[in-house]
């Protein structure tokens, strides 16, 4: 620990962040490593009493934590927790922090580094995402969800924005490996920008709709619905220079892209089974909806839309869900799915739907 030279921050200590800099924090001691959560009563637990991670492990580490307007100095690697629909404040103030020639990683959902890039510069950015999953249990506790062997073997894939494998991206590996497996990629953004396809169709949908991945593709608007908020993203990811990865195997484009005025029954039984795995879920958006919090409509399909509107593409598909999503959100109502899928078959139009 004496020999290690930088300095870093975990910002965003929630139920991810905690295990984060638990870990780190137990590798290069709480002199080299901060938290940073806006949750007064969490930072004072976590300083007087330390990180305590349960659920597949078992594990207290004692660690040094702040609010925000406490944190001062300048940071070598900044891990970003936090989520996006904070960024307007939270940017501006790690750009503060950040060194020269330090290193912010963003391992929020979506693809947050295109708005992050104008505001710290390209080369101050990695992509990251989080491969393990986690739940607060209370003020400095969090409980780590994902079997403890695949965490250590998988908890973050990272990569360089333009995709290089650099000396950089190696050094965050190393930092990173503290906490569990580290995968770098040559095309992190292409893997981002898919799970977006994901998120903006069905979690857009349930969010939409109230309802589950797997009743929105039951659905005969639903599953028409679903492919063109793909479609829309495609276009626009493909108009932005996306090179998108495939996922689980499936190459999205080749697979689900709009070819001539309608989607084939293929493509819709294709669609249908692809979600079928994650059938039950419904969207963290939705989640946010019944909690009566600030979802992250403008950061999913919001960035789909507005990166239609740098390019000249229309998503119409994409500005209904941010519209009933909002209206649900500024009402504090849920949405209702007949109402929902009464909109999207408008929408279609004169498309037949599937069966």
């Amino acid at each position: 620990m004496s020999e290690f030279d930088k300095r870093i921050v975990v910002y965003g200590a929630g139920s991810i962040g905690t295990i984060s800099g638990a870990y780190l924090t137990k590798a290069y001691g709480k002199e080299n490593v901060t938290l940073v959560d806006a949750w007064q009563e969490n930072v004072d637990t976590l300083n007087q009493n330390g990180a305590h991670i349960t659920g597949t492990t078992d594990l207290t580490v004692p660690v040094t934590a702040v609010t925000p307007d406490k944190l001062t100095g300048q940071f070598d690697i900044v891990l970003l927790h936090t989520k996006q629909g904070f960024n307007s404040t939270v940017i501006p103030a790690i750009k503060q922090i950040l060194k020269p020639d330090g290193t912010l990683v963003s391992l929020q959902n979506g693809v947050p580094e295109r708005n992050i890039t104008k505001i710290i510069p390209p080369k101050n950015v990695i992509a990251g995402t989080v491969e393990f999953g986690g739940t607060g249990a209370g003020p400095g506790v969090s409980e780590l969800t994902t079997e403890y062997e695949a965490f250590k073997k998988s908890a973050y894939a990272i990569g360089e924005v333009d995709g290089r494998i650099t000396d950089r991206i190696q050094m965050i590996q190393e930092v990173l490996s503290n906490v569990g497996g580290v995968t770098v990629s040559d095309n992190l953004m292409g893997t981002k920008w898919v799970k977006l396809l994901v998120n903006e169709s069905f979690s857009g949908l349930s969010a939409a709709a109230d309802a589950t991945f797997g009743e929105v593709a039951a659905d005969s608007v639903g599953i028409k619905a679903a492919l063109h908020l793909i479609d829309e993203g495609l276009k626009v990811g493909h108009a932005d220079g996306v090179r998108f990865a495939l996922m689980v195997g499936v190459d999205m484009n080749q697979q689900f892209a709009l070819r001539g005025d309608d989607f084939t029954d293929q493509q819709i039984q294709d669609l249908r089974v692809f979600i079928k795995s994650s059938s039950k879920l419904k969207a963290s958006m939705l989640q946010d909806l019944y909690h009566h919090r600030k979802t992250e409509i403008n950061e999913i399909n919001g960035l789909i839309a507005d990166t239609g509107k740098e390019h000249g593409i229309p998503t119409p598909y994409n500005d209904l869900i941010i519209k009933i999503v909002t209206q649900a959100q500024e009402t504090d109502t849920l949405p209702k799915f007949d109402e929902t899928m009464a909109a999207f078959k408008k929408l279609l139009g004169n498309h037949p739907v599937a069966s």
